[in-house]
């Protein structure tokens, strides 16, 4: 996801579920065209740290996409512990946040 409008949408109208670490918000996409967004605010810290989140909130991404439904929208907010943590936490915490949306595909 790149615009604001389709965040927005997300944020909006999709449903959230959240951890220590991060927050999901997930959105039924009937295009079966999964779409992910990913963001760390201002409050984290500065741009480097902010940045370094992102990177961990897409690596995690990237190593479970293939266990993912493509019928979803989702956004990934990183939360202040994400700050201090590393990969394998910061994956842990992104997996059960997809088994508790149900976002997982069957095998």
């Amino acid at each position: 996801m790149h615009k604001n409008k389709q965040f927005q949408t997300v944020y909006k109208t999709g449903k959230s579920y959240s951890n220590r670490m991060l927050v999901m918000y997930v959105l039924p996409n009937p295009a079966q065209k999964r779409r992910v967004g990913f963001a760390a605010g201002k409050r984290l810290g500065g741009a480097v740290v902010r940045n370094r989140v992102k990177r961990l909130l897409r690596e995690a991404y990237r190593m479970r996409q293939h266990e993912l439904r493509q019928d979803v929208d989702l956004i990934i907010v990183g939360r202040k512990p994400a700050v201090d943590s590393n990969a394998q936490a910061v994956t842990k915490a992104f997996l059960d946040l997809c088994k508790r949306a149900q976002i997982l595909a069957d095998k």
